[in-house]
């Protein structure tokens, strides 16, 4: 038992050192405390068979994205070794290791069914929990599971993930049980949950490791490297001659849970998955294992679970945050696989008289829910039998013959020459058409319809020859509004608009006294300007979950559980930025013919930004980037900060994919120093 809550205190990961969150005008999403539903977006796409293939693919490109593999990674050789068998009456367990990474080590067991078959077997991925030394856990207590009727034999309550893997080798399944990093064999990152390192925290690759601002910036984590040992796993296990490629099932508990479902929604080879204790509309999944960088946003762990339909899926739910799961989610997934015309393949149980677990009534109901879907063609229910548990001396793949790595191959310098592969391949990789769709999942603001933009009655302020007006403009949707000044002509109106982004607002033209000399020339050929107040504008820090004054190097203030569930602050800004455009392109009284965009004045990432994403919008765009590079970031608070900003090209990216505007630049390298009036005003021509 004691066991169990310490895995209740590992998966509720923050429960104890979150702080009062700050107000905000948008408030922050909380992994701990908000309610996480099937999304909109996919209860109106879970309504037509015809609709749920592009929602699946989009949850599994944030998936992807989020885990810093989009597009995924270069696939280098396995190398893998298998060795040292362990003979049991009815199955054998072998060591194993291969490289998901070059020089990165996946370790685990694999069990296999004794006796010859005449054809293939079918598989199952088994990636563990927080359970404590992971694949080498032995409950201390076994009696206590035993008497409240949790486990069968002695064996199973003493070593409950070995009897996951030893009952379906006696099903006829071969098993890999994989190591999460820093658990059992996995020993070349050290810590499972390190934080920052004033060590590690390096620009360049090879100079940063995980948790910096670098990492981020190229979405590398250790959710990441997980879920690409998972597909890594996926591809080991495909390589056996003896397994059925169509026959694979994941199946795993707790963090092990959150792993099934996201290798089950990004890896189509999965046939069947059952994440137990995971799946719910309340917290999400407390390690840093289990969150990333834009993974939650628009989406969670039910819209997650959904992208495996319509192939099977199966839960459990337990006396922990998946309780709810019988009236909270779980109707939405039958409803979804009743629709895509498959309502047998999804099933829960809810055993909410024990706490969190994967004991013998819930691997049970796994065996039965295996067994129909990889046609294993046992009766129901299947029982577990007694075995003889390993010892960590049989199930450790680091022996004389095969030592485990040491020097340079563990800790420090191993992270960084890991994440530094990863950088160089990823920059291989990219391409203006991934730049332009990461980006796109990044900001995750597509354009509103005009219906769903409501404002005030604009206050009137006579200005001369011209009007300052300022209305509050509003996306219903999104619950969001952006003050926004209007200055217009009164007479002689061209029909030209320039959307003035700047971080001091209205004070970049003058503010509401009077124009200054550039908004004067540009009212005097008839052109409208028009000036979003940009959220927290002027703001010294960006939104933030925790006090940062309290350890802010711990793993508790890894930058995945903020932008995990929220936007950036230059996301947020590209919202109010796109809101104003469709506003202007769809104004009830003007006719606007050219739509010019500006960003200066600190606002450049967001308009190179705006018009990467939206260009056919606009007419032309003007940037002073004052040199700014989101490489420069170095604080995940700062409100510049975006992570992926680097990955996928940073700024000259960005300004790539602005080039149908022919849009003049400032602060760059061979370009002027700043924008002029005289540059502006061609930008019409």
């Amino acid at each position: 038992m004691k066991a169990i809550l310490s895995l209740l205190f590992l998966a509720g990961g923050l429960l104890a050192q979150q702080p009062a969150q700050p107000e905000y005008p948008r408030p922050l999403r909380d992994l701990n405390k908000s309610y996480f539903p099937f999304s909109d977006a996919s209860k109106a796409a879970a309504a037509s068979a015809e609709a749920w293939p592009a929602r699946a693919q989009q949850i599994r490109d944030r998936i992807l994205l989020a885990c810093g593999l989009y597009p995924l990674p270069t696939k280098t050789p396995l190398n893998a070794v298998i060795h040292g068998k362990v003979e049991r009456e009815d199955y054998t367990i072998e060591r194993v290791f291969f490289e998901s990474f070059p020089g990165h080590f996946v370790t685990g067991s694999l069990y296999r069914p004794k006796g010859q078959s005449d054809q293939k077997r079918p598989a199952v991925l088994c990636p563990h929990g927080h359970w404590n030394n992971g694949r080498f856990f032995l409950n201390d207590a076994p009696e206590a599971e035993l008497a409240i009727g949790a486990e069968r034999w002695e064996s199973g309550a003493r070593a409950p993930l070995q009897a996951r893997c030893v009952q379906l080798a006696r099903m006829g399944c071969v098993v890999f049980h994989y190591d999460t990093f820093a658990n059992a064999d996995s020993v070349q990152i050290q810590d499972h949950r390190s934080g920052k390192r004033p060590t590690a925290d390096g620009a360049e690759p090879g100079t940063f490791g995980l948790y910096s601002a670098m990492a981020d910036l190229r979405l590398q984590s250790s959710f990441g490297i997980h879920t690409w040992n998972s597909i890594r796993s996926t591809d080991f296990i495909l390589s056996l001659p003896d397994v059925d490629p169509t026959r694979i099932g994941v199946t795993g508990a707790s963090g092990g849970g959150t792993q099934s479902m996201i290798l089950s929604a990004v890896d189509q080879r999965i046939a069947a998955s059952f994440p137990c204790v995971m799946v719910s509309t309340a917290m999400q999944g407390g390690c840093t294992c289990e969150n990333a960088c834009y993974l939650r946003i628009g989406q969670g762990n039910i819209d997650i679970a959904a992208a495996t339909a319509p192939r099977p899926l199966g839960m459990t739910a337990a006396d922990d945050w998946t309780k709810e799961l019988e009236t909270k989610g779980f109707p939405d997934l039958q409803s979804l696989y009743k629709t895509l015309g498959k309502p047998d393949n999804v099933l829960a149980t809810f055993n909410i008289h024990w706490k969190h677990n994967y004991n013998h009534v819930t691997r049970a109901t796994m065996y039965g829910f295996m067994s129909d879907h990889l046609k294993l063609g046992f009766k129901k229910p299947v029982l577990e039998r007694d075995f003889k548990v390993a010892s960590k001396e049989e199930l450790t793949v680091w022996t004389t013959q095969h030592p485990a790595p040491s020097g340079d191959k563990v800790g420090e310098a191993h992270e960084k020459a890991l994440l530094k592969h990863w950088s160089e391949d990823s920059d291989k990789l990219l391409t203006d058409s991934v730049s332009r769709s990461a980006w796109e999942i990044m900001i995750n603001r597509p354009l509103p319809a005009p219906t769903d933009i409501g404002y005030d009655e604009p206050a009137k302020t006579p200005r001369g020859d011209h009007l300052l007006l300022t209305s509050k403009l509003r996306i219903n949707s999104a619950n969001e509004e952006v003050t926004t000044h209007f200055l217009f002509p009164k007479e002689n109106w061209s029909g030209t608009a320039y959307l003035w982004l700047s971080d001091k607002g209205l004070e970049s033209l003058g503010g509401t006294a009077a124009p200054n000399a550039t908004a004067q020339a540009l009212l005097a050929k008839g052109h409208a300007i028009v000036i979003p107040e940009l959220y927290l504008q002027g703001s010294q820090t960006a939104p933030r979950l925790m006090d940062k004054a309290k350890d802010p190097n711990a793993w508790g203030h890894s930058a995945c559980y903020t932008y995990g569930y929220n936007p950036s602050l230059i996301a947020s800004r590209v919202h109010d930025t796109v809101t104003a455009l469709v506003y202007i392109k769809n104004h009830p009284k003007w006719s606007v013919k050219k739509l010019i965009l500006v960003g200066t004045e600190g606002a450049a990432p967001v308009a190179a930004i705006t018009a990467a994403v939206h260009s056919n919008l606009l007419t032309r765009a003007a940037i002073d980037t004052q040199g700014f590079r989101f490489a420069q970031v170095r604080d995940q608070y700062d409100p510049h900060f975006i992570p992926g900003a680097v990955k996928y090209g940073d700024l000259p990216a960005l300004l790539r994919l602005t080039s149908p505007l022919k849009p003049a630049i400032a602060g760059e390298a061979n370009a002027p120093k700043a924008l002029t009036v005289e540059t502006l005003l061609q930008l019409v021509d």
